[in-house]
Protein backbone atom coordinates (compact mmCIF):
# COMPACT_ATOMS: atom_id res chain seq x y z
CA UNK A 1 0.00 0.00 0.00
CA UNK A 2 1.26 3.30 -0.80
CA UNK A 3 1.13 5.06 2.37
CA UNK A 4 2.61 8.46 0.80
CA UNK A 5 -0.10 8.45 -2.06
CA UNK A 6 -3.29 7.38 0.91
CA UNK A 7 -1.98 10.34 3.50
CA UNK A 8 -2.44 13.14 0.55
CA UNK A 9 -5.82 11.95 -0.37
CA UNK A 10 -7.05 12.05 3.26
CA UNK A 11 -5.25 15.33 4.33
CA UNK A 12 -6.89 18.50 4.44
CA UNK A 13 -6.45 21.40 1.29
CA UNK A 14 -7.32 24.71 1.84
CA UNK A 15 -10.61 24.65 0.25
CA UNK A 16 -11.48 21.56 3.19
CA UNK A 17 -10.33 23.97 6.29
CA UNK A 18 -12.74 26.50 4.65
CA UNK A 19 -15.44 24.37 4.60
CA UNK A 20 -15.08 22.98 7.64
CA UNK A 21 -14.66 26.41 9.34
CA UNK A 22 -17.38 27.89 7.65
CA UNK A 23 -19.88 24.93 8.84
CA UNK A 24 -18.61 24.46 12.54
CA UNK A 25 -18.68 28.61 13.13
CA UNK A 26 -21.99 28.85 11.20
CA UNK A 27 -23.49 25.78 13.66
CA UNK A 28 -22.23 27.95 16.87
CA UNK A 29 -23.26 30.77 15.58
CA UNK A 30 -27.08 29.33 14.96
CA UNK A 31 -26.93 27.77 18.67
CA UNK A 32 -25.67 31.39 20.43
CA UNK A 33 -28.45 32.87 18.90
CA UNK A 34 -31.36 30.42 19.07
CA UNK A 35 -30.36 29.30 22.75
CA UNK A 36 -29.89 32.99 23.71
CA UNK A 37 -33.66 33.65 22.65
CA UNK A 38 -34.80 31.11 24.72
CA UNK A 39 -33.31 31.61 27.53
CA UNK A 40 -34.72 35.05 27.33
CA UNK A 41 -37.96 33.73 26.85
CA UNK A 42 -37.34 31.02 29.53
CA UNK A 43 -35.81 33.59 32.21
CA UNK A 44 -39.73 36.11 31.47
CA UNK A 45 -41.42 32.64 31.98
CA UNK A 46 -40.26 31.88 35.35
CA UNK A 47 -39.02 35.13 36.80
CA UNK A 48 -42.22 35.29 39.01
CA UNK A 49 -41.79 31.46 40.24
CA UNK A 50 -38.05 32.28 40.99
CA UNK A 51 -39.37 35.77 43.08
CA UNK A 52 -41.82 34.04 44.73
CA UNK A 53 -39.65 31.03 46.00
CA UNK A 54 -36.56 33.17 46.72
CA UNK A 55 -34.23 31.35 44.19
CA UNK A 56 -30.75 32.73 45.04
CA UNK A 57 -29.03 34.57 41.85
CA UNK A 58 -25.79 32.35 42.02
CA UNK A 59 -28.47 29.15 42.15
CA UNK A 60 -30.20 30.39 38.91
CA UNK A 61 -27.05 30.69 37.13
CA UNK A 62 -25.18 28.10 37.75
CA UNK A 63 -27.26 25.25 38.92
CA UNK A 64 -30.02 26.13 36.21
CA UNK A 65 -28.99 28.03 33.41
CA UNK A 66 -25.64 26.90 33.30
CA UNK A 67 -26.97 22.93 32.78
CA UNK A 68 -30.35 24.52 30.70
CA UNK A 69 -28.11 25.81 27.72
CA UNK A 70 -25.99 22.79 26.98
CA UNK A 71 -29.62 20.43 27.48
CA UNK A 72 -31.55 22.34 24.68
CA UNK A 73 -28.28 23.11 22.82
CA UNK A 74 -27.99 19.38 22.55
CA UNK A 75 -31.43 18.73 22.01
CA UNK A 76 -31.92 20.86 19.20
CA UNK A 77 -28.74 20.05 17.46
CA UNK A 78 -29.83 18.63 14.71
CA UNK A 79 -31.98 21.62 13.97
CA UNK A 80 -28.77 23.57 13.91
CA UNK A 81 -27.01 21.34 12.03
CA UNK A 82 -29.24 22.02 9.28
CA UNK A 83 -29.55 25.78 9.76
CA UNK A 84 -26.05 26.28 9.42
CA UNK A 85 -25.75 23.80 6.53
CA UNK A 86 -28.73 25.40 4.63
CA UNK A 87 -27.06 28.68 5.63
CA UNK A 88 -23.78 28.54 4.65
CA UNK A 89 -24.02 26.13 1.36
CA UNK A 90 -26.66 28.77 -0.12
CA UNK A 91 -24.42 31.63 0.61
CA UNK A 92 -21.80 29.27 -1.40
CA UNK A 93 -24.01 28.73 -3.88
CA UNK A 94 -25.70 31.90 -4.57
CA UNK A 95 -21.24 33.14 -4.83
CA UNK A 96 -21.02 30.77 -7.32
CA UNK A 97 -18.37 29.23 -5.35
CA UNK A 98 -19.56 26.04 -6.08
CA UNK A 99 -19.69 26.61 -9.88
CA UNK A 100 -15.82 27.36 -9.44
CA UNK A 101 -15.26 24.64 -7.31
CA UNK A 102 -17.16 22.43 -9.55
CA UNK A 103 -14.74 24.16 -12.59
CA UNK A 104 -11.68 22.98 -11.04
CA UNK A 105 -12.62 19.40 -11.12
CA UNK A 106 -13.72 18.81 -7.93
CA UNK A 107 -16.89 15.98 -7.74
CA UNK A 108 -20.15 16.43 -5.41
CA UNK A 109 -18.59 13.18 -3.67
CA UNK A 110 -15.30 15.00 -3.04
CA UNK A 111 -16.91 18.07 -1.71
CA UNK A 112 -18.91 16.10 0.66
CA UNK A 113 -15.61 15.21 2.69
CA UNK A 114 -15.27 18.19 4.79
CA UNK A 115 -19.28 18.15 5.48
CA UNK A 116 -19.15 14.70 7.15
CA UNK A 117 -15.79 15.37 8.35
CA UNK A 118 -17.79 18.42 10.37
CA UNK A 119 -20.73 16.54 11.39
CA UNK A 120 -18.46 13.24 12.18
CA UNK A 121 -16.86 16.30 14.71
CA UNK A 122 -20.54 17.38 15.76
CA UNK A 123 -22.01 13.74 16.35
CA UNK A 124 -19.13 12.75 18.10
CA UNK A 125 -19.50 15.86 20.52
CA UNK A 126 -22.67 15.42 20.78
CA UNK A 127 -22.54 11.62 22.17
CA UNK A 128 -20.13 12.91 24.30
CA UNK A 129 -22.03 15.45 25.45
CA UNK A 130 -25.64 13.50 26.14
CA UNK A 131 -24.05 10.30 27.52
CA UNK A 132 -21.62 11.58 30.27
CA UNK A 133 -21.96 15.47 30.51
CA UNK A 134 -25.64 16.59 30.39
CA UNK A 135 -26.75 13.88 32.65
CA UNK A 136 -24.55 15.14 35.43
CA UNK A 137 -25.81 18.30 34.82
CA UNK A 138 -29.63 17.46 34.45
CA UNK A 139 -29.02 15.86 37.87
CA UNK A 140 -29.04 19.45 39.29
CA UNK A 141 -30.71 21.37 37.36
CA UNK A 142 -34.13 19.21 38.07
CA UNK A 143 -33.28 19.24 41.80
CA UNK A 144 -33.49 23.16 41.26
CA UNK A 145 -36.56 22.86 39.60
CA UNK A 146 -38.13 21.08 42.43
CA UNK A 147 -36.80 23.06 44.80
CA UNK A 148 -38.05 26.69 43.10
CA UNK A 149 -39.92 25.90 40.01
CA UNK A 150 -42.37 23.62 42.52
CA UNK A 151 -41.98 20.99 39.99
CA UNK A 152 -43.25 18.05 41.85
CA UNK A 153 -41.22 15.30 42.51
CA UNK A 154 -43.02 11.26 42.55
CA UNK A 155 -42.83 10.31 46.50
CA UNK A 156 -45.21 7.17 45.58
CA UNK A 157 -45.63 4.26 43.75
CA UNK A 158 -48.34 1.26 43.67
CA UNK A 159 -48.33 -2.64 42.94
CA UNK A 160 -44.55 -2.75 42.40
CA UNK A 161 -43.39 -6.48 41.63
CA UNK A 162 -39.71 -7.77 41.16
CA UNK A 163 -37.14 -9.94 40.93
CA UNK A 164 -34.58 -9.27 43.90
CA UNK A 165 -33.07 -12.49 43.22
CA UNK A 166 -32.89 -15.88 40.94
CA UNK A 167 -36.79 -17.16 41.82
CA UNK A 168 -37.15 -14.67 44.65
CA UNK A 169 -40.37 -12.08 43.72
CA UNK A 170 -40.72 -8.75 45.93
CA UNK A 171 -43.98 -7.30 45.78
CA UNK A 172 -45.74 -4.09 47.45
CA UNK A 173 -48.98 -2.53 47.29
CA UNK A 174 -47.84 0.95 47.80
CA UNK A 175 -44.74 2.41 48.76
CA UNK A 176 -44.52 6.01 50.35
CA UNK A 177 -40.88 7.69 49.77
CA UNK A 178 -41.45 10.46 52.46
CA UNK A 179 -41.96 8.31 55.22
CA UNK A 180 -39.79 5.25 53.30
CA UNK A 181 -42.59 2.96 53.93
CA UNK A 182 -43.96 0.35 51.96
CA UNK A 183 -47.33 -1.34 53.00
CA UNK A 184 -48.69 -4.80 52.41
CA UNK A 185 -45.47 -6.28 51.75
CA UNK A 186 -45.16 -10.03 50.19
CA UNK A 187 -41.62 -11.88 49.42
CA UNK A 188 -42.17 -15.20 47.42
CA UNK A 189 -39.48 -17.92 46.90
CA UNK A 190 -39.43 -20.34 43.86
CA UNK A 191 -37.59 -23.25 43.53
CA UNK A 192 -38.21 -24.32 40.00
CA UNK A 193 -42.40 -23.80 39.75
CA UNK A 194 -42.78 -24.85 43.05
CA UNK A 195 -43.10 -21.94 46.15
CA UNK A 196 -41.46 -23.01 48.76
CA UNK A 197 -40.99 -19.83 51.33
CA UNK A 198 -44.10 -17.16 51.21
CA UNK A 199 -43.27 -13.82 53.80
CA UNK A 200 -46.08 -11.45 54.27
CA UNK A 201 -45.97 -8.07 56.15
CA UNK A 202 -48.01 -4.80 57.09
CA UNK A 203 -45.17 -2.81 56.57
CA UNK A 204 -41.70 -2.84 55.51
CA UNK A 205 -39.07 0.11 56.12
CA UNK A 206 -36.41 1.54 54.11
CA UNK A 207 -32.70 1.94 56.04
CA UNK A 208 -31.21 5.07 54.55
CA UNK A 209 -27.90 4.16 56.27
CA UNK A 210 -27.42 0.78 54.50
CA UNK A 211 -27.78 -0.15 50.70
CA UNK A 212 -30.57 -2.66 50.14
CA UNK A 213 -31.43 -2.92 54.19
CA UNK A 214 -34.79 -3.23 54.77
CA UNK A 215 -36.61 -3.90 57.97
CA UNK A 216 -39.92 -5.83 57.59
CA UNK A 217 -42.98 -5.10 60.31
CA UNK A 218 -45.56 -7.56 61.53
CA UNK A 219 -44.30 -10.53 59.35
CA UNK A 220 -45.47 -14.28 58.78
CA UNK A 221 -43.34 -16.41 57.37
CA UNK A 222 -44.57 -19.92 55.63
CA UNK A 223 -41.89 -22.30 54.87
CA UNK A 224 -43.71 -25.09 52.68
CA UNK A 225 -41.61 -28.43 53.03
CA UNK A 226 -43.54 -30.91 50.90
CA UNK A 227 -46.36 -31.89 53.08
CA UNK A 228 -44.99 -29.91 56.06
CA UNK A 229 -45.43 -26.43 56.72
CA UNK A 230 -43.47 -23.86 59.00
CA UNK A 231 -45.20 -20.74 60.22
CA UNK A 232 -43.01 -17.86 62.11
CA UNK A 233 -44.57 -14.85 63.34
CA UNK A 234 -42.75 -11.52 64.38
CA UNK A 235 -43.02 -7.78 64.88
CA UNK A 236 -39.59 -6.80 63.54
CA UNK A 237 -37.06 -7.94 61.18
CA UNK A 238 -34.25 -6.80 59.42
CA UNK A 239 -32.96 -8.24 56.12
CA UNK A 240 -30.94 -7.19 53.38
CA UNK A 241 -33.10 -7.24 50.19
CA UNK A 242 -31.41 -6.56 46.60
CA UNK A 243 -33.84 -3.88 46.07
CA UNK A 244 -33.86 0.27 46.18
CA UNK A 245 -36.43 2.72 46.19
CA UNK A 246 -35.23 4.16 42.52
CA UNK A 247 -35.44 0.88 41.34
CA UNK A 248 -39.58 1.49 41.45
CA UNK A 249 -39.56 4.84 42.42
CA UNK A 250 -39.29 6.32 38.59
CA UNK A 251 -39.33 10.13 38.97
CA UNK A 252 -39.53 12.73 35.87
CA UNK A 253 -37.06 12.91 34.30
CA UNK A 254 -34.90 9.84 35.97
CA UNK A 255 -33.67 8.68 33.00
CA UNK A 256 -31.52 12.09 31.88
CA UNK A 257 -29.65 11.97 35.63
CA UNK A 258 -28.19 8.69 33.95
CA UNK A 259 -25.08 8.54 32.00
CA UNK A 260 -25.46 5.53 29.06
CA UNK A 261 -23.03 3.36 30.93
CA UNK A 262 -25.63 4.07 34.15
CA UNK A 263 -28.84 3.50 31.40
CA UNK A 264 -27.58 0.07 30.45
CA UNK A 265 -26.99 -1.25 33.49
CA UNK A 266 -29.93 0.07 34.53
CA UNK A 267 -32.06 -0.91 31.96
CA UNK A 268 -30.02 -4.79 32.14
CA UNK A 269 -30.81 -5.12 35.83
CA UNK A 270 -34.66 -4.28 35.54
CA UNK A 271 -35.34 -6.56 33.16
CA UNK A 272 -33.50 -9.35 34.67
CA UNK A 273 -35.80 -8.37 37.56
CA UNK A 274 -39.14 -8.38 35.64
CA UNK A 275 -40.03 -4.56 35.78
CA UNK A 276 -41.79 -3.77 32.88
CA UNK A 277 -42.19 0.36 33.14
CA UNK A 278 -38.43 0.52 31.69
CA UNK A 279 -39.25 2.09 28.01
CA UNK A 280 -38.42 5.74 28.51
CA UNK A 281 -35.18 4.49 29.58
CA UNK A 282 -34.80 2.48 26.56
CA UNK A 283 -35.71 5.42 24.32
CA UNK A 284 -33.31 7.84 26.27
CA UNK A 285 -30.52 5.04 25.46
CA UNK A 286 -31.44 4.42 21.87
CA UNK A 287 -31.89 8.24 21.22
CA UNK A 288 -28.87 9.82 22.41
CA UNK A 289 -26.99 7.53 19.40
CA UNK A 290 -29.30 7.90 16.78
CA UNK A 291 -29.63 11.59 17.52
CA UNK A 292 -25.86 11.79 17.75
CA UNK A 293 -26.25 10.04 13.83
CA UNK A 294 -28.34 12.27 12.86
CA UNK A 295 -26.29 14.90 12.28
CA UNK A 296 -24.70 12.68 8.93
CA UNK A 297 -27.75 12.40 7.43
CA UNK A 298 -29.06 16.47 8.06
CA UNK A 299 -26.31 17.05 6.74
CA UNK A 300 -26.59 15.04 3.39
CA UNK A 301 -30.08 16.21 3.17
CA UNK A 302 -29.09 20.46 3.91
CA UNK A 303 -26.35 20.02 1.42
CA UNK A 304 -27.73 18.14 -1.47
CA UNK A 305 -30.94 20.69 -1.08
CA UNK A 306 -29.12 23.80 -0.87
CA UNK A 307 -26.04 23.09 -3.61
CA UNK A 308 -27.96 24.04 -6.31
CA UNK A 309 -28.70 27.86 -7.22
CA UNK A 310 -32.10 28.65 -7.70
CA UNK A 311 -34.31 31.66 -8.11
CA UNK A 312 -35.83 32.04 -4.58
CA UNK A 313 -32.05 32.05 -3.51
CA UNK A 314 -31.26 31.89 0.51
CA UNK A 315 -35.01 32.06 1.65
CA UNK A 316 -36.45 29.13 -0.30
CA UNK A 317 -33.59 26.72 1.40
CA UNK A 318 -34.34 28.02 4.91
CA UNK A 319 -37.78 27.43 5.08
CA UNK A 320 -37.50 23.69 3.06
CA UNK A 321 -35.00 23.12 5.25
CA UNK A 322 -36.33 24.69 8.61
CA UNK A 323 -39.85 22.79 7.69
CA UNK A 324 -37.17 19.31 7.27
CA UNK A 325 -35.75 19.86 10.59
CA UNK A 326 -39.01 20.57 12.48
CA UNK A 327 -40.58 17.82 10.94
CA UNK A 328 -37.80 15.12 11.98
CA UNK A 329 -37.75 16.22 15.77
CA UNK A 330 -41.79 15.99 15.72
CA UNK A 331 -41.36 12.78 13.89
CA UNK A 332 -38.74 11.63 16.56
CA UNK A 333 -40.95 12.70 19.16
CA UNK A 334 -43.75 11.01 18.00
CA UNK A 335 -42.36 7.62 17.81
CA UNK A 336 -40.91 7.99 20.75
CA UNK A 337 -44.50 8.30 22.30
CA UNK A 338 -45.72 4.89 20.38
CA UNK A 339 -42.79 2.95 22.01
CA UNK A 340 -43.69 4.58 25.92
CA UNK A 341 -47.36 4.09 25.67
CA UNK A 342 -47.84 1.58 22.93
CA UNK A 343 -45.91 -1.39 21.56
CA UNK A 344 -43.18 -0.32 19.11
CA UNK A 345 -39.50 -1.28 20.23
CA UNK A 346 -37.86 1.69 21.80
CA UNK A 347 -34.55 0.92 19.33
CA UNK A 348 -36.53 0.99 16.27
CA UNK A 349 -39.00 4.11 17.24
CA UNK A 350 -35.60 6.21 17.91
CA UNK A 351 -34.18 4.50 14.30
CA UNK A 352 -37.46 5.22 11.97
CA UNK A 353 -37.05 8.80 11.74
CA UNK A 354 -33.02 8.67 10.31
CA UNK A 355 -34.11 5.73 8.29
CA UNK A 356 -36.33 7.71 6.39
CA UNK A 357 -35.09 10.59 6.77
CA UNK A 358 -31.76 8.89 5.41
CA UNK A 359 -33.75 7.60 2.33
CA UNK A 360 -34.61 11.45 1.70
CA UNK A 361 -31.03 12.59 1.68
CA UNK A 362 -30.11 9.46 -0.87
CA UNK A 363 -32.89 10.66 -3.26
CA UNK A 364 -31.81 14.19 -2.79
CA UNK A 365 -28.16 13.33 -3.25
CA UNK A 366 -28.95 11.74 -6.63
CA UNK A 367 -30.70 14.41 -7.87
CA UNK A 368 -27.97 17.23 -6.36
CA UNK A 369 -25.81 18.67 -9.02
CA UNK A 370 -22.66 16.96 -10.23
Amino acid sequence: MDWKALKEKISLKKIDKYLIKKFLGTYIFAILLIISIAVVFDINENIDSFINNKAPIGAIIFDYYLNFIPYYANLFSPLFVFIAVIFFTSKLAENSEIIAMFSTGMSFKRMMYPYMLSAGIIALGSYILSSEVIPKGSKVRLHFEQLYKKKKAITFADNIQLEVDTGVIAYMERYEDIEKQGYRFSLDKFEGHKLVSHLTAQRISYDTTTIHKWTILDYMIRDLRGKKELIIRGERLDTIINMEPQDFLITRGQQETMTSVQLGQYIQNQKQRGFANIELFEVEYHRRIAMSFAAFILTLIGMSLSSRKVKGGMGLHLGIGLALSFSYILFQTISSTFAVNGNLPPIIAVWIPNILYLLVGLYLYRKAPK
